[in-house]
């Protein structure tokens, strides 16, 4: 099992497989030279013709030849763990550059839950194969042809009988291959369905918990589950089964390497020296491949994950050239139709215009498609039916650098960094101090950061010592820093306490009087203010207008905001 592919990628391993083969030859040369000191001594004690000085010599070399070959193994261990080191840096480091590259479509490709197990768990499990296997597989081609010319010059036929034994274990591993190979492509295949069922299960459980859909998904994981745990079972017996076919293809070698040496010694062909020699050497000539056996199935996991992980550097990504002309941008939609697969469309057939610095709001009811809108038009799917237009170019064209520099989306899941709090607000050199504490006063932030350790204040990752609120006011002071041409709001109000929300949707209008800003929500109440609003149903784009002139139609609006008003007034009793 060699694969070309994954030395082609990363070149600068060579060097470090190189020179683990090499200490580990050499550690072999102290092995064999240990050996021959150690016969020899026993040769002489039996014989009795050794003064003590020679015994002393002998013991001093012997125990010379132990260090030096430890310092050699350390050496090699070395090398194998830098090697393997770099190799998962520069693989994760591709990845990341490769999924940057794609920008917010790669979800089209790979699922996040998918990128997530192949970027941690695959490109460790490449560890073994660059800092174990590749080494071992070179280094159990050099050691039996070493054993053996070493060998021949005491008893040929012993040297010839334990080389022909040795091709027997690559021979069960090649055999081994063809099925584990196969085996394990469908390992993987489960082992990411089942971590992105998880991944999906655990961010949606609020909204499986609403529908009541928990207990249908627990019973879909628990299959899945059940698959993945046969799978695994399967590969640790074909791992056992072939652990054991080498064990007894060593071993019987071995036996027979010496059966070989004492019948010859027993004949006189060769001496006790010899016999001991070939005796002790034995097993040697097949410990490389047994090694190489061992490290072969952990292997095969890094070689099943690596094809997933080049299906990934191979997605060939667009030369967009087209961009964003510096002057107002305008938003047209026409007969705009989406689905994520052929069970149903998310939306169907809808069409609006945004003007320049026009205040839009979007609302319906949850899985209406109102955030599959704002995700079409940042980019993150474009296998879509109709036309998205930007400054009348098509935005499947348009460059994503020149894009994302003009709009900014903002989620109710918002992505906080471990860090301090000036890392995670400053995303450019212009933006200086003064500019972040304004942006964190728009917000209402100021002050709680002032009592804190003011912009070295650190914060855990997603913000876990942040309140709901504060963590989605620190990214809209974020957004703010950013002062981009459109913002789109998903969202942003969900989840979060009465004072963070109103603050928000403050800024947001304060906002609206400068910029284009599109906001997605559910509550009807906050985009009265709106210049146009787009109510959605089912994926269908049923009414849109300003706030009065949608309550005068009594239409979907209208109940809507009826029904609303009445909870509140429910809730707050």
């Amino acid at each position: 099992m060699f694969d070309r592919r994954l030395l082609k990628e990363i070149p600068e391993s060579k060097q470090y497989v190189q020179k683990q083969v090499v200490y580990q030859w050499l550690a072999l040369i102290m092995n064999i030279i240990n050996t021959i000191l150690i016969s020899v001594l026993c040769v002489s004690v039996v014989r009795k013709d050794f003064v003590l000085l020679d015994y002393s010599v002998l013991f001093i070399g012997i125990i010379v030849c132990l260090f030096i070959r430890a310092y050699l193994l350390k050496k090699a261990n070395q090398c194998s763990f830098l090697g393997a080191s770099f190799v998962k840096k520069m693989m994760r480091q591709r990845i990341l550059r490769k999924v940057i590259c794609l920008y917010n479509h790669y979800q089209e490709n790979v699922s996040t839950g998918e990128l997530l197990q192949l970027s941690v768990e695959g490109i460790n499990q490449l560890e073994t194969y660059f800092g174990l296997y590749l080494p071992q597989l070179f280094y159990s081609l050099l050691a039996p042809i070493t054993l053996f010319i070493v060998v021949s010059f005491i008893d040929f036929i012993s040297a010839l009988v334990l080389f022909i034994c040795v091709p027997l274990i690559p021979i069960s591993i090649i055999l081994v291959q063809k099925f584990a190979k196969k085996l394990l492509s469908k390992y993987w295949s489960s082992y990411t369905t089942l971590g992105n069922s998880f991944l999906e299960n655990l961010q949606g459980l609020t909204t499986l918990k609403i529908y009541q859909s928990d207990e249908f998904k627990q019973q879909q994981m628990n299959k899945e589950a059940e698959n993945f745990r046969k799978i695994t079972m399967r590969v640790l017996i074909m791992q056992l089964n072939s652990i054991s076919i080498m064990d007894i293809v060593a071993y019987g070698g071995a036996g027979l390497g010496s059966y070989f040496a004492i019948t010859h010694y027993m004949n006189g062909s060769i001496g006790l020296f010899g016999a001991l020699f070939i005796i002790l050497m034995s097993f040697e000539f097949f410990i490389p491949l047994r090694q190489l056996g061992s490290f072969f199935h952990i292997a095969m996991n890094g070689i099943a994950a690596s094809d997933k992980i080049m299906k990934i550097l191979d997605i060939k990504q667009e030369q967009l050239t087209q961009v964003l002309k510096q002057e107002a941008i305008d938003i047209q939609v026409s007969s705009l139709s989406f689905q994520y697969n052929d069970d149903r469309k998310i939306i169907e057939d809808i069409s609006f215009v945004v003007k320049p610095h026009q205040f839009v709001g979007i609302v319906g009811e949850s899985g209406s498609g109102k955030s599959t809108i704002a995700k079409l038009l940042m980019g993150m799917y474009k296998h879509y039916d109709g036309e998205i237009m930007i400054q009348n170019q098509n935005r499947k064209i348009i460059n994503d650098d020149s894009f994302l520099k003009r709009f900014v989306y903002i989620t109710h899941e918002p992505a906080i960094f471990k860090g301090t709090l000036r890392d995670n607000l400053i995303f450019n050199q212009d933006i200086s101090d003064d500019d972040i504490w304004k942006a964190l006063k728009k917000v209402c932030l100021d002050e709680y950061f002032k009592n804190q350790d003011g912009l070295n204040t650190l914060i855990l990752e997603g913000g876990s010592d942040l309140s709901g609120g504060q963590k989605q006011r620190l990214n809209l002071a974020r957004a703010l820093l950013k002062d981009s041409d459109v913002y789109i709001f998903d969202e942003a109000t969900s989840n979060i306490d009465i004072e963070s929300e109103e603050n928000i949707l403050s800024v947001i209008q304060e906002l609206a009087r400068q910029k284009t800003v599109i906001m997605i929500t559910h509550r009807l109440s906050s985009v009265s203010l709106c210049d146009q609003i787009l109510v959605m149903k089912n994926g269908c784009l049923i009414e849109q207008g300003t706030h009065q002139e949608l309550l005068a139609h009594q239409q979907t609006y209208a109940n809507l905001l009826l029904k609303q008003s009445e909870l509140e007034v429910f809730q707050y009793e």
